[in-house]
């Protein structure tokens, strides 16, 4: 029997009271939270007789400590490839894109392709980025970006004719080639034609070595962000073998908490839809420990504004609008069979067509198959019309959202694409809540950053964490940082079911948090930009722990601790 006793800690709940001193923890499950008495007398206490215990006492130092954070909605697997490839999102030009390529290139002559991610549309000339862009700068070799958003990928000629894509080429469904205005493919692939075309050629090219690496460096990250569990929200075939080889790797645990909701496509073919389905409900009996398990499944309805792709109720401000990806008529089946499973649906939405498709869906489920604690999502809600608020409220359904997605730095395409009136009204999190949904904060990671600590900035100022000299976005809708922080753990922990697990820091709950090297509380929210994590604890064992000498302790306010 192991007992541990933190001690000298500013230590935030998110639960009530929502500040203590210490923590007592036993074999990964807190045993108190309050007082250095409390927490030192539930440790010395009630030892079976024979038992061998032994209490370590840890000093914190009077840093602050947070609960565990759950990301509730990233793709593992594609952040640590993203990992390593080159970061696009912080250069604004096309000249520093192709700069970036070329070093790149230069780096690994021998590698077969060039493989980049993160750019912004109004990065490049007209946003509208072409191939010969790119061949001015790399024609000999393939070249392949993902979109900031991972909706879209653009590629040079080379990867084109890699990918055999010519004129005769068919747009997928909810996809699209781009094309001049000869017909020709003009480096461009849309939604699910960047899925289907450049991302399953390179999954094809990907060993599972790459990806155990590409593991790895996600659990690595993570951690050392304060990270304890997270919420994959494409989980396939390779995902899952890659993260049963990790558990292997570890004699069945992980160090980190993961939860995985099964893709499924719209095959267009209503039998295979419901077979993917019934692949999910399989695979959430057969895989279900407290370190790895199918929760459910993921529909993408819609793609995303930046692109004009995301369903809207009224075209965009150039005419145009995208059809969902997902009719309702097939949509429908879809929800009612995994809600019969007691699967939970996690439905990408941006667009206020495509949430109020989403909701339609489950509320024709609620009709066919009953009431009861459904704990279904729509994840991202850029823009939802404000009567699908109080409807999403109404049939508890989780909103999930990422701050990160807010930020002013990566603001003003996604804008433009809408026109002011409908932009003033995006990402309305304190609508949500006041409307009474529950809301839960992630990152969707590698779409954008993975680091908690600048997505509870953004939440909490609607400033930019990549470049402060652009103002505050919308700041009516910015929430308090304890709320920040709680959406980020308590919530994000019930989008998961696991409300009762973890998320908070209370008696029986898993021992999972982190340790901050200052105070934002105190300090002010701009602390959370240059607050490190120098211990994240997993089940009561520390899995991450800064180099020693690489922070200082920072004097924190007292609280009195309950």
């Amino acid at each position: 029997m192991n007992r541990t006793v933190y001690v000298n800690a500013q230590v935030f709940t998110a639960d009530e009271p929502e500040w203590a001193e210490a923590i007592a923890v036993e074999d990964g499950t807190i045993l108190a939270v309050g007082s250095a008495d409390d927490a030192r007398g539930a440790a010395a206490a009630g030892a079976p007789a024979g038992s061998d215990l032994e209490v370590e006492v840890v000093d914190l130092g009077g840093r602050l400590v947070l609960p565990g954070v759950v990301d509730a909605h990233t793709h593992l697997v594609m952040m640590g490839e993203a990992l390593g490839r080159v970061g696009l999102t912080d250069a604004r030009s096309l000249d520093e894109i192709r700069a970036r390529l070329v070093a790149a290139r230069a780096a690994a002559p021998d590698a077969p392709r060039v493989l980049g991610r993160g750019w912004l549309f109004d990065s490049v000339p007209g946003g509208a980025p072409t191939a010969a862009m790119l061949d001015e700068a790399l024609a000999d070799v393939p070249v392949y970006l993902d979109a900031n958003d991972y909706h879209s990928c653009w590629v040079n000629s080379a990867a084109l004719s890699e990918l055999g894509i010519t004129r005769d080429t068919a747009d997928p469904i909810g996809g699209r080639v781009g094309r001049d205005a000869d017909g020709e493919p003009d480096g461009m692939l849309y939604e699910t034609a960047a899925q289907q075309y450049a991302w399953e050629h390179l999954a094809e090219q990907a060993t599972d070595a790459d990806r155990d690496a590409a593991v790895e460096r996600t659990i690595a990250a993570y951690l050392a962000t304060g990270v304890t569990g997270v919420v994959d929200m494409a989980f396939d075939e390779l995902g899952l073998a890659a993260f049963r080889r990790a558990a292997e790797r570890r004699g069945g645990t992980l160090p980190i908490r993961v939860v995985a909701h099964w893709f499924v496509a719209n095959t267009g073919d209503a039998a295979a839809n419901l077979a993917q389905v019934a692949r999910a409900a399989s695979l959430a009996d057969e895989v279900s420990t407290p370190w790895l398990r199918i929760a459910g499944i993921k529909l993408v309805l819609d793609g995303v504004i930046d692109a004009c792709t995301a369903a809207m109720r009224h075209p965009y401000v150039d005419g145009t609008n995208a059809e969902p990806i997902w009719p309702l008529d097939a949509l429908e089946p879809v929800v009612a069979a995994a809600d019969a499973a007691g699967l939970q649906v996690a439905m990408h939405a941006i667009g206020d067509a495509a949430s109020g498709i989403a909701l339609d869906a489950l509320e024709h489920a609620h009709a066919v198959n009953g009431e009861r604690d459904r704990r279904h999502r729509i994840e991202h809600l850029e823009y939802v019309d404000r009567a699908d608020v109080a409807r999403l409220a109404r049939l508890g359904v989780v909103a999930s959202m990422q701050p990160v997605h807010a930020d002013p730095a990566i603001w003003a395409n996604w804008a433009a694409m809408l026109g002011d009136e409908r932009a003033d009204r995006g990402f309305p999190w304190t609508e949500i809540t006041e409307a009474g949904a529950v809301l839960a904060f992630s990152t969707d990671a590698p779409t954008a950053p993975h680091e908690a600590l600048p997505n509870l900035y953004v939440a909490a100022t609607r400033r930019s964490a990549l470049d402060d000299s652009f103002p505050a976005n919308h700041p009516e809708y910015a929430v308090p940082l304890a709320d920040a922080v709680r959406h980020a753990t308590r919530d994000a922990a019930h989008s998961c079911r696991e409300e009762g697990v973890r998320g908070r820091l209370a008696p029986g709950l898993a021992a999972d948090f982190a340790v901050i090297d200052r105070d934002p509380f105190e300090l002010g929210d701009d602390a959370l930009l240059e607050a490190r994590v120098i211990r994240t604890v997993v089940a009561g064992r520390t899995a991450y722990e800064a180099d020693a000498g690489s922070t200082e302790a920072t004097d924190g306010g007292a609280r009195a601790a309950a």
